[in-house]
């Protein structure tokens, strides 16, 4: 296990050099000029030049790279040409927004993709299981900005069930920042009406969220659970008599979930990268939405630390997925 932990740590980093290389590339060749964005569109040419100077941007290349990397090893982002704030504080503020709707849709998601998957496989050619692959094969197909954006038409302005978006009623006082996550916050704070608002505002953005990811959990569950309950251990298993729910879930469950632990590893990266338009439909105050905005007013600076950020949380899930997958089947340590 130690050794399996070494060799992905060093391949995480070497990733992580190669995604702050070339977003630092990119951001170079983009057509706005970096300093005089910075400087504003007012800014005379003397203070566009200026401002290069001062931030390094007359400096070759090489240099102007090992000057961003090492900022990156202390934390600095450089500021944002929008909110003329440090990087690293928008994000503080904007990421635990992300985070618990990512958490949500993921927990909703897992849980209910594998029910679905488990029930296709007991109840194979059913129509219980004709409905799971259909629901899997739809989930896949629908955009989920699309679906939130009828929703909003129909939950929202026609039925009046849901709020149109944001993470709070507009006559709930916020409660004191723990940990940036409102559920959790609230539940700190024994602040009740703070929580059942944010329950309510958290609900319709994560479903649609979770759809493809649970469509996805879903088809991979019931494809290793009918593989699974092929095997010999669960013929035994049935001829010693024991009761079929046991056989499906101490015996066959187990083992199906090892694909599907990191097929939900995997979806991690697509919550966070498909977090930007369901953010940005339901006026979500979180990372998405924030490289939205910085990638609509060329905000170089933000949508490069957006971007390592997420890299980073990605790489760091997959190495945690991978030690559980190895615990789970030891065959794969070596």
């Amino acid at each position: 296990m130690a050794r399996l932990l070494i060799r992905r740590i060093l391949m995480m980093f070497l990733v992580l050099i190669g995604v702050s290389l070339m977003t630092f590339l990119l951001s170079r060749v983009v057509p706005a000029d970096p300093a005089r964005l910075i400087a504003g569109p007012r800014a005379s040419a003397a203070g566009v030049e200026k401002v290069r100077s001062d931030y390094g941007l007359d400096r070759p290349l090489p240099e102007q790279y090992v000057r961003y990397v090492t900022n990156l090893l202390r934390f600095d982002f450089g500021y944002s040409f929008t909110s003329f704030r440090p990087v690293a504080e928008d994000i503080a503020d904007f990421l635990p927004a992300t985070a618990e709707l990512a958490i949500a849709a993921l927990s909703l998601a897992a849980v209910t993709g594998i029910a679905i998957g488990v029930a296709s496989a007991v109840w194979q050619d059913t129509p219980i299981d004709r409905l799971g692959r259909l629901y899997a094969i739809t989930g896949l197909s629908i955009p989920a900005f699309w679906l939130a954006l009828l929703a909003q038409l129909f939950l929202f302005q026609r039925l009046g069930l849901v709020p149109f978006g944001g993470r709070l009623g507009g006559e709930i006082v916020r409660p004191d920042t723990v940990t940036g996550l409102l559920i959790v916050d609230s539940l700190i704070a024994g602040r009740y009406d703070a929580l059942t608002s944010a329950l309510h505002h958290l609900i319709l953005p994560a479903f649609i969220l979770g759809l493809e990811p649970m469509a996805v959990i879903a088809r991979i569950m019931r494809t290793a659970m009918l593989e699974v309950m092929r095997e010999q251990y669960v013929t035994t298993a049935r001829a010693k008599g024991l009761f079929e729910r046991s056989v499906i879930l101490t015996h066959a469950l187990r083992n199906a979930l090892i694909p599907v632990i990191t097929m939900i590893g995997l979806q991690i990266g697509y919550l966070l990268g498909g977090s930007l338009l369901v953010e940005s439909v339901f006026a979500w105050p979180g990372v998405g939405r924030y490289s939205a905005k910085a990638i609509v007013s060329a905000d170089y600076n933000a949508v490069m630390a957006v971007t390592l950020i997420i890299a980073t949380i990605y790489l760091v899930t997959n190495v945690v997925v991978d030690l559980i997958y190895a615990w789970l089947d030891p065959r794969i340590r070596y």
